[in-house]
């Protein structure tokens, strides 16, 4: 079904246009957007890793809410900006342009609907920069919007514990990590018999970057033809169980706090508004 991970009575595209207008406190309502990409994952995960680990991880933190926060999620945002996986057959990518208009206008869409409070949790690590840009614009132009972009992997979790010291240092991709949750979200898409090893060498220059990390940029096919970056051989469904259950606990802790909060309501910036207006009565005309 549609609502995939997430309780159906909490998947907000199940409802209708007057249960949307009808629900109390919008204002303080959390809409909860997935993001994540289609892109290359190695040879023992599906291109949908991103996607799949950011939906499921809200999903399973929606169904630990207490009945008395009010919080949905809204479908995934399945395309990223995946051009560094491009070279990979499978790799769906749009351009940062694309995928900024997108959020924007889908940003735009909760609030006319009257919600105030969006929170991000974007899968993708080659986008980050994207979901903090479409956030302060929807900020700048509505000054009651409280817009969340974060990371599924930012809030307490229990990955760490399982992890090797190198593993934490330089592994970037389809690693350790992202595997053993992906046993635990959708088992039958991992083929562990095609995982193998594989790190990049650590980056020559310690004043550009400390941790050994590229500090310049780059493309999975630099290091090498499996699109792994990282060792995802250890990995195993119980860890991935574990890791799940508490990013869980953790995003529905910062969800309620989402709901709870107050910050820095102002008043909406005539140029703002304007602005965006402009831009509406362009795309119509």
């Amino acid at each position: 079904m549609l609502h995939a991970y997430n309780p159906p009575s909490r998947y907000l595209p199940y409802l209708s246009w007057t249960e949307i207008a009808a629900l109390p406190d919008k204002a303080n309502t959390v809409i909860v957007l997935p993001t994540g990409a289609t892109e290359q994952h190695g040879p023992h995960l599906p291109c949908s890793v991103d996607t799949t680990i950011s939906a499921g991880v809200v999903g399973h933190a929606l169904a630990r809410l207490p009945d008395h926060v009010p919080a949905y999620a809204m479908a995934p945002i399945t395309y990223g900006k995946s051009e560094e996986h491009l070279h990979f057959p499978g790799t769906m990518t749009l351009t940062g342009e694309t995928l900024l208009a997108t959020m924007n206008e889908i940003g735009e869409s909760v609030y006319r609907a009257g919600f105030r409070k969006l929170l991000i949790v974007n899968g993708h690590g080659g986008q980050p920069q994207v979901m903090e840009i479409s956030a302060r614009e929807l900020r700048l132009r509505h000054g009651d919007f409280i817009v969340v972009p974060s990371f599924t992997w930012r809030v307490p979790h229990t990955a760490g514990q399982y992890l090797s010291d190198k593993e934490k240092k330089l592994a970037m991709h389809a690693g350790h990590a992202e595997t053993a949750l992906m046993l635990a979200l959708a088992p039958e898409t991992v083929h562990m018999d095609k995982a193998v090893s594989n790190y990049p060498a650590e980056f020559p220059s310690k004043l550009l970057s400390p941790d050994g990390r590229p500090a310049c940029a780059w493309s999975a096919r630099d290091f090498g033809p499996s699109g792994i970056i990282g060792d995802p051989l250890p990995a195993t469904r119980e860890q991935g169980l574990h890791i799940l259950d508490s990013l869980a606990n953790s995003w529905a802790q910062a969800i309620t706090e989402l709901h709870e909060l107050t910050w820095a309501p102002r008043a909406e910036p005539t140029w703002g508004r304007a602005q965006h207006q402009g831009h509406i009565q362009d795309g119509l005309a």
